[in-house]
This record gives structure tokens, C-alpha cells and sequence, in this order.
């Protein structure tokens, strides 16, 4: 018998319509005797997504994964077979009706944010995150020109509810960047949410990708995850500033991106997480994410 963690079914009880938490031991169940898998391990998860470590009937190991089908995760398995396991988990079968996906097995217990160095870290997340940028981003997926130029008509509303004029402000010049950024939205495939917990140890290569949201644009947009992950190692330098922008310059390097555009675009993303927020209830902007736009819109120091 197939049981929820408790975290999830709290996150899916909070973001998803009530009958899918109700059915998902069911279908979980239904997967399992349709590809005729063997559950050997405890249940792991994410925010949506069950995770359940299975055994096919030739003895591979593998992850068995489960989660709505929502425009946020529909892309995920056209991406994976594009990337088709280059510096990603390879993904070994997917049910087109129901989105369960079966996965590649890697070690849930060694994330990359496990590694000490946080330095050494973010060397390897760079180079994951430049290797699946290389990728051209398939026909039909959806695209990051659409989603940013929404945001951009979206500021002056979201900017409103906001309680600080200057924040008023500063979300409508992160408008203006966004806007000078657009007519090149890029045309790379994107893994959109690269951060040290979606890197996992594995045995086909050292470290690979896990958890996609596969938009198709400019890989600047890349950029954050590891720029506001890890976010103690930041402020322990104790020159806030100066530890963003030696992350920065570490994945604009390896991305072999322009940096001028790479800040526009890593502005971009700071809008869109900001606007979430405030569309959400909050009242002031996140002072990590305008920490990281002053850092990477900032003169050299």
C-alpha cells in the first residue's frame, strides 16, 4: 500500500485541486503493476511531485515519479528526451495519459548542496547548467519571450499593491531592463530551476540535473537558481556584493554569455519571482532578490 509523505500531501492539499491528492496512491499503484515495478526504497517527494524508487522486471533500478500535469510540469519530459541524459537523469519510459515518469535512479541522500565548498559547488553546477543550454530548445514548447513579456505588462498592476514607493519604483525599472532585453529572447533550452538540491550524485557520471521545467530562451534566465540557493554561504563572506557577482561571473563564464545581457535577463527573473510574491499577499519585495539585481546591475567595483 502506497502512502503519501505528510509534507506532500500538505503542499497538494495547498496547490492542487483536492481530488488529485485523492487519487494519487491509486495511480501510484496502477504505474507500479503497469510497468510491473517493485517498490524497494521509502517514498521521497518534492513540493508535487511522489517519487518512489522502483526495480524493473530486468532488475535496472530506477525512480518511479508522480505529479500533476500542469503548464508548470508538462514540459518536463519533452525536455528530458531532448537532453536525452547529457548532464541530466535519463528518462527511461513516460505515460503520456496519466505524466507518470520513470526515471534513471540517482542518490537522493547526496545533493550537490551537501559539498562543503560552496565555490566548488556552483564550478559544477556551471557546468551542468552550460551543457543543457547547449541544447536548441524543441518546436511547440513554450517560450520565455511569452512569459516575459507578460511580466512586463504585469508590473504597474503588481507594482500597486506594493507598501514602499521606491519598491513601487525599483519594480518598474526591473520592468524597463526586462523590456531592453526582449527583442533577443534566445532560442537554448532551458532547465529553469538548476539550483544544489536538483543536482544529484549519480553512478553514469559524477553529478547530473534532476526536476526540469524546460522553457525555451535565453540561458541568462538560467542564472538565478544559483545565485539565491546556498544563500548563507553568500552572506558568511560578509561582502554580499562581491560573493554574487564571483557566482555570476563563474555561470556567465561557463555559459560563454554576455554579461551585460546575462544581468538583464537575471533581472528578469528577480521580476518574476517578485511578482509572484506580490501577487501572493506580500507587501515588500524579497531583499535577497533586490540584493541580487543591485550586485549584478551594479558598475564594477
Amino acid at each position: 500500500m502506497i502512502v503519501i509523505p505528510r509534507a506532500l500531501a500538505e503542499s497538494l492539499r495547498k496547490h492542487f485541486p483536492p481530488e488529485w491528492l485523492a487519487g494519487l496512491a491509486g495511480l501510484a499503484e496502477r504505474t507500479l503493476d503497469q510497468w510491473r515495478l517493485t517498490v524497494d526504497g521509502k517514498p521521497m517527494h518534492g513540493m508535487a511531485s511522489l517519487v518512489l524508487p522502483v526495480v524493473r522486471p530486468d532488475g535496472t533500478r530506477a525512480a518511479l515519479k508522480l505529479q500533476p500535469v500542469d503548464w508548470e510540469h508538462e514540459s518536463e519530459p519533452v525536455g528530458l528526451r531532448t537532453w536525452d541524459g547529457d548532464g541530466i537523469v535519463r528518462l527511461l519510459d513516460h505515460d503520456r495519459d496519466t505524466g507518470a515518469m520513470l526515471l534513471e535512479r540517482l542518490d537522493d541522500s547526496r545533493p550537490l548542496s551537501t559539498m562543503p565548498d560552496d565555490f566548488a559547488a556552483t564550478e559544477i553546477l556551471a557546468g551542468l547548467l552550460a551543457r543543457l543550454t547547449r541544447v536548441p530548445g524543441p518546436d511547440g514548447m513554450r517560450h520565455l519571450k511569452d512569459s516575459a513579456e507578460q511580466m512586463v505588462a504585469n508590473t504597474p498592476g503588481t507594482a500597486s499593491k506594493l507598501s514602499d514607493q521606491d519598491e513601487q519604483n525599483l519594480l518598474k525599472d526591473w520592468a524597463a531592463r526586462v523590456s531592453e532585453v526582449l527583442d533577443e529572447p534566445g532560442d537554448r533550452l532551458l532547465h529553469w530551476d538548476l539550483h544544489y538540491d536538483n543536482v544529484l550524485a549519480a553512478d553514469r557520471e559524477p553529478w547530473l540535473a534532476i526536476d526540469p521545467k524546460p522553457l525555451v530562451g535565453d540561458p541568462g534566465f538560467d542564472i538565478m537558481p544559483a545565485l539565491d540557493n546556498r544563500w548563507d554561504d553568500i552572506v558568511a563572506t560578509g561582502d554580499v556584493p562581491k560573493a554574487v557577482l564571483r557566482r555570476f561571473d563563474l555561470l556567465t563564464e561557463a555559459l560563454g554569455a554576455d554579461r551585460q545581457r546575462a544581468a538583464g535577463w537575471t533581472v528578469a527573473r528577480a521580476l518574476q519571482n517578485s511578482l509572484w510574491e506580490v501577487d501572493g499577499g506580500e507587501q515588500r519585495l524579497d531583499p535577497i532578490q533586490v540584493a541580487i539585481a543591485q550586485a549584478v546591475t551594479s558598475p564594477r567595483r
